[in-house]
């Protein structure tokens, strides 16, 4: 019998606000509406999407949060799915928040975060014992500083953890956050050695792997994209390497084969908010993955759940159902 899915990571409060604009240094936007709230981080994202996906998985939350409003906040929210399993989060300090500045015009984001609890999150935060899972998935490498650190035996302590989860025979996934430097091939490589399903964007892909995939007027290089799964898989990925990106999903699977999903044609006035996109797309590869399905269908099925999380503002409210999700991408793949 199958067993469920663990969710390692960043447990975050994300404030949104609808802009006209991003600025440059100097410049002033609009605000154009009222902040929302709601929670973020991949924790978050991909646990309560996985959970709206089937309500009858079994999930487990691996993180922690502050011991105030904020923390009580995240809780509420997933307490509120009857299948996630909260007794290895930990509380205390304060819970880790991001300034979401959201371009209603160009559909763009900016964000500022503090990490807050966040920034201590590490493997002795987790009872090997009772985890009783068939995939670990953790997320964001680059924003968990505790994880992120330096270990002389395997690069990263992230590393560390994930090969203790391969030790114990769970599978392991990981997602990287988009940032600006030179930390990826310093952070984010250790972790590929260790890892059997990773899911990222092309400008972290990018950065991971040297490979470029988007040129200088922000166009993807598709000719790249195989080169650089390539190159994810040489550097660790066991079984699916996965890229996604507005214009769709493309990866390597377990037998070295090239998947492309082409991205769906949405209607004008769809997308309600992007803040949740890429999570969506990673919760519905990992749940293919759990299921068994082949990769053409994880990034099919991811396709369709950040189509559904597209649809809202916030980063989780849009998700489906799994027959919901698919009969939502048939519809607008069919009508595109």
């Amino acid at each position: 019998m199958k067993k469920g899915i663990a969710i390692a990571g960043n447990m975050i409060v994300d404030m949104l606000y609808p802009t006209n604009g991003l600025p440059r240094p100097g410049e002033l936007v609009t605000i154009t509406g009222d902040m929302t709230r709601a929670t973020g981080g991949c924790l978050c994202n991909d646990i309560i999407d996985l959970a709206a996906l089937d309500p009858a998985l079994p999930l487990t939350a691996l993180g922690r949060v502050g011991d105030d409003e904020a923390g009580d906040y995240v809780l509420e929210r997933l307490r509120a799915r009857p299948n996630i399993d909260l007794s290895q989060v930990k509380r205390g300090g304060t819970t880790s928040y991001t300034l979401v500045m959201h371009d209603e015009v160009n559909h763009r984001r900016s964000f500022f975060q503090c990490r807050g609890a966040n920034a201590g999150f590490c493997e002795a935060d987790i009872d090997w014992d009772a985890l009783d899972v068939d995939l670990l998935h953790v997320g964001y490498i680059l924003l968990l500083d505790a994880l992120d650190a330096p270990d002389e035996a395997y690069g990263t302590k992230l590393a560390r953890l994930l090969h203790t989860a391969k030790q114990r025979g769970i599978r392991t996934s990981i997602d990287v956050v988009s940032e600006a430097g030179e930390r990826f091939r310093h952070i984010v490589v250790p972790a590929l050695k260790y890892t059997d399903y990773c899911v990222i964007n092309e400008l972290e892909a990018q950065a991971t792997t040297g490979v470029e995939l988007v040129d200088a007027s922000g166009n993807l290089r598709r000719e790249n994209l195989p080169a650089a799964l390539a190159r994810m898989k040489a550097l660790g990925v066991s079984t699916w390497a996965v890229i996604h990106s507005p214009e769709g999903g493309f990866g390597l699977d377990e037998d070295g084969r090239y998947v492309a999903v082409e991205g769906l044609k949405l209607p004008k006035g769809y997308i309600k908010g992007t803040v949740g996109a890429g999570d969506a797309f990673c919760s519905g590869v990992l749940y293919a993955a759990w299921k068994g399905a082949p990769l053409a269908e994880a990034i099919e099925l991811g396709t369709a759940a950040a189509a559904c999380s597209l649809s809202q503002p916030g980063a989780t409210e849009g998700m489906r159902d799994y027959e919901s999700a698919m009969a939502l991408y048939r519809s607008m793949r069919q009508g595109g």
